[in-house]
């Protein structure tokens, strides 16, 4: 496993990553240990899952290796991992079958089902057993700015434009606040979390909008300070291609609602506690993804 990890890394950053970037495939070794979930393998090889970029890239890819093997263990099936750094990508390969399965946000996983059919298996669980998370606004712990109020006339950095908890939420959470993105002095749209979190903490902008686990992390590291949080809104998605068998859509979502992060499986995931489902899955509500679908109409993402 170590060994996998170290060629992906290596591989992933001798590459580059650019807005052009093309998927980056990262196959896994085959596992002989299944499950009564078996599936046979697919004649034409791997599943292929991708995911919205969330940490960056050597953060993510360390994240979702050992998930795959879980995967791999408990249907029967290979899996092979799909990076591609532009949200926008990983809707399209999902939508085109480039990919099979697909860790979304809020927002793509309505994209994607409007544009491509797609469908949605689980939602991912929050620590305190929710299906839910939040977005929270930050800044510098050294900064002078105390509320959302003080961010009018600052310069502000989203995370990418497809983000709900880097984008969506906290352009309406500035809007309940009577600011819009024409009262900040200037923003920016930076790709991904950590990308935001470093670019407020290194004093290109004043304050930008990132995940809710990232912001504990860093706050209790002295980095930051919160200063506004979210309501809940719906967390992020395991989505399918249409295309994908229904007795592999089974298994794999069977896979997924067995799976225990913080118990029986800890041993297997690697800091599965930074993402948006440290709990694991629960089932998908369709009804729970409206507001969501509201907003991303309001902001210009679906037409």
């Amino acid at each position: 496993m170590k060994r996998i990890l170290i060629l992906v890394l290596f591989v992933l950053f001798v590459s580059g990553c650019g807005d052009k970037e093309t998927p980056k495939k990262v196959s896994l070794n085959k596992r002989t240990s299944v499950s009564e979930n078996y599936v046979k393998r697919s004649e034409t090889g791997s599943l292929k899952f991708g995911f919205d970029l969330r940490l960056g890239p050597k953060e993510d890819v360390k994240i979702y290796l050992p998930f795959l093997r879980y995967l791999e263990q408990n249907t029967g099936n290979k899996f092979s991992l799909r990076f591609t750094e532009r949200y926008e990508d990983t809707v399209e390969n999902l939508g085109k079958g480039i990919i099979h399965f697909a860790a979304l946000g809020p927002v793509n996983c309505v994209i994607a089902k409007e544009r491509y059919g797609t469908g949605c298996l689980v939602m991912g669980l929050n620590s305190d057993g929710e299906p839910e998370y939040r977005s929270v606004i930050f800044a510098r712990k050294d900064s002078p700015l105390k509320d959302i109020g003080d961010l009018k006339g600052k310069t502000f950095a989203f995370g990418d434009r497809f983000s709900t908890q880097g984008h969506i939420i906290p352009r309406r959470m500035l809007e309940d606040a009577s600011i819009t993105i024409k009262d900040l002095k200037s923003y920016v749209f930076t790709g991904s979390h950590t990308s935001t979190a470093r670019a407020v903490l290194n004093r290109e902008y004043a304050a930008g909008a990132i995940q809710d686990n990232l912001a504990k992390r860093l706050v209790a590291e002295g980095k930051i300070k919160i200063i506004a949080t979210s309501k809940p809104y719906p967390s992020s998605l395991i989505c399918f291609n249409k295309d994908v068998k229904p007795e592999i859509i089974n298994s794999v979502k069977a896979a997924l609602l067995s799976f225990k992060p913080r118990g029986k499986h800890s041993n297997i995931v690697v800091d599965w506690d930074k993402t948006e489902m440290p709990n694991g899955f629960t089932e998908y509500k369709q009804s729970s993804l409206r507001e969501i679908e509201e907003l991303s109409r309001r902001y210009g993402l679906l037409k």
